[in-house]
């Protein structure tokens, strides 16, 4: 390298912010994702055998898919071509596929290409890399924060290898931070710098596994101070962070996943997990109504009769959450979510409904016994419809041995929980009361 380069690459340094300047330069230099990247796990062996083909990168930002991407070209020697796909056409494409496919008629290393939001390329963008990805003409990365089998064409699903990429472990981003401060040529070794351990593992524990934002508040609280040496505290980290940042899409994977969590957490009677979750979704600005629906029908569909108050709790919880609002209504779901969480649980109900619909949609409809029938119009006695009905009032003990289906079917398995135990016991006697008397 000449003066001239030198001086352009160093310029490039001082410009370039503390994340980038530390991405690695090679595999064993990454950090994280060894569910994929470790030794003898898939990407590595497909890395090994020069076959990547197409593969989707999927996770959360600033978790390294970019870096990931570059290195994978360095490893295999192929030239880097990277589109975005919120600010690249058909037109860039096709120009980029055909540069491609020149590059390998002149004996050229197969290119990687790299499209970072891939899920943003129309139909018809996705489908013009089919024959060259097909060809081997190019291997293609693409990466997206959203589920790829949500957001990405069957027919280029199909043909690829997926990698989900982890958010990094405190752990991860502790060993990336204290590379960076070390770092004399890329990082900020050549500063002065005294910090203790709790300070950058709060650092770590503060920006939820995104190696990008650790890297770019700690150059932040840094470059900011003024006195030399820097003390860097959780006071200054906190300062430099500002207003924490919850990642929560709410049409993606994080809206279904932490809403699939609360639920699950009170049908498993957890009310501490259930209120994490709550505060989750409640932080990153989701929906009330959203909440509330959700609530009403766990009411019917995991407690059901073992707590009827349960239903009471949840209806209520929503018309309160309507009358208030935010930021006081986060009471109420709270008080709504642990009342749930703790109430004895039964799908009994819901099992029920299941069946019942079941042998409507595939079994013969039965028709309505003649007693049951409708007799308040005229000409229904002339029918038989109501005649034989037995009046449930009349009798002392307010049931009558009488049949309301026409054929013996049982729906309804009450639990032995809650108040649903006291409904068991009571269809148990009146069944052995009516068996009794069917059989004198």
């Amino acid at each position: 390298m000449d003066l001239f380069a030198q001086q352009e690459e160093a310029n490039r340094q001082a410009v370039m912010p503390l994340a980038a300047r530390m991405r690695p330069s090679k595999i064993s230099e990454f950090v994280g994702q060894q569910h994929f990247l470790g030794e003898g796990k898939l990407l590595r062996r497909l890395l090994a055998a020069r076959r990547l083909g197409s593969i989707l990168f999927y996770g959360p930002p600033g978790t390294g898919k970019t870096t990931l991407a570059h290195l994978l070209a360095v490893e295999t020697g192929g030239r880097f071509q990277q589109l975005n796909a919120v600010t690249s056409g058909v037109k860039e494409l096709r120009d980029v596929l055909a540069w491609a496919r020149d590059e390998v008629s002149t004996g050229g290393a197969r290119p990687l290409l790299f499209v970072d939001e891939i899920h943003r390329f129309s139909k018809a963008q996705q489908d013009a890399l089919l024959p060259d990805v097909e060809s081997g003409v190019v291997s293609l990365i693409g990466a997206t924060t959203s589920n790829p089998f949500f957001c990405v064409g069957g027919a280029l699903l199909s043909r690829s290898q997926i990698f989900q990429f982890h958010s990094l472990s405190v752990d991860e981003i502790l060993t990336l931070v204290e590379t960076a401060i070390k770092d004399t040529r890329r990082g900020l070794g050549h500063l002065d710098i005294e910090y203790d351990m709790a300070t950058l593992r709060y650092l770590a524990e503060s920006t939820d596994g995104d190696a990008r934002r650790a890297l770019s508040v700690l150059e932040i609280a840094i470059l900011s101070t003024s006195s030399s040496p820097v003390y860097l505290t959780k006071e200054l980290i906190a300062d430099s962070m500002q207003q924490r940042i919850i990642r929560y899409d709410r049409d993606g994977d994080e809206h279904y996943d932490v809403s699939s969590a609360l639920i699950k957490s009170i049908r498993g009677s957890d009310p501490d997990a259930a209120v994490y979750w709550l505060a989750r979704m409640l932080e990153a600005g989701e929906d009330i109504r959203f909440v509330c629906r959700r609530l009403v029908i766990l009411a019917s569909e995991d407690i059901g009769n073992a707590d009827p108050q349960a239903l009471v709790v949840a209806v209520s919880a929503a018309q309160a959450c309507e009358l208030v609002g935010l930021p006081e209504c986060q009471l109420t779901l709270s008080q709504a979510v642990i009342y749930l969480a703790c109430a004895e649980k039964s799908n009994a109900a819901t099992l029920a409904i299941g069946s019942a619909c079941q042998d409507v949609r595939e079994k013969s409809v039965l028709p309505v016994p003649r007693h049951l029938r409708d007799a308040h119009y005229e000409g229904a006695k002339t029918l038989g419809h109501g005649a034989g009905y037995r009046y449930s009032h009349d009798s002392e003990s307010g049931v009558v041995d009488q049949d309301y289906l026409g054929v013996e079917r049982q729906y309804f398995y009450p639990s032995a929980r809650g108040w649903e135990a006291k409904m068991a016991c009571r269809l148990e006697a009146l069944r052995t009361e009516s068996h009794s008397k069917r059989e004198k």
